[in-house]
């Protein structure tokens, strides 16, 4: 089951539906299933603290996974900073809307397997991304 948080913004999420049924679609064309996925969106500021107390970072990002995963089950937190979307968004001239699900496929592909530490990892995460991004109009 694929739930959707708040903490720390006013955002207010429209296409849970929607999203849920692209996200399954996503774990089935990876040969996964979805298991318990919390999407947590907050504020930079909450972000940060999380990657500080987790992870021993001392900056912001866009997206912090962690992954429960158990086999071909897809289980995790994705932590959504709506602020940095926001800005990647007007940095990289997107739609908010767009930016913000990359960000979500991305958070996935973390949950499914794939990595971003080297160029050739980012290639294909890219890639993975833009794919699934072109499905998400099809569910």
């Amino acid at each position: 089951m694929i739930t959707f948080h708040f903490e720390e913004t006013p955002f207010v999420f429209r296409q849970k539906t929607l999203t849920r049924r692209w996200l399954k679609l996503v774990a089935e064309s990876e040969i996964r299933r979805i298991g318990d996925i919390a999407v947590i969106f907050c504020s930079d500021n909450y972000i940060l603290d999380i990657n500080r107390r987790y992870l021993g970072h001392d900056y912001f990002t866009d997206i912090i996974t962690f992954d429960y995963c158990e086999g071909d089950r897809l289980s995790g937190d994705l932590f959504i900073s709506v602020d940095s979307v926001k800005e990647n968004s007007i940095e990289y001239g997107t739609e908010f809307e767009d930016e913000l699900n990359r960000v979500i496929v991305h958070g996935l592909l973390h949950l499914i397997g794939y990595d971003d530490h080297t160029d050739e990892d980012i290639s294909v995460m890219r890639s993975k991304e833009n794919y699934y991004l072109s499905l998400r109009e099809l569910v």
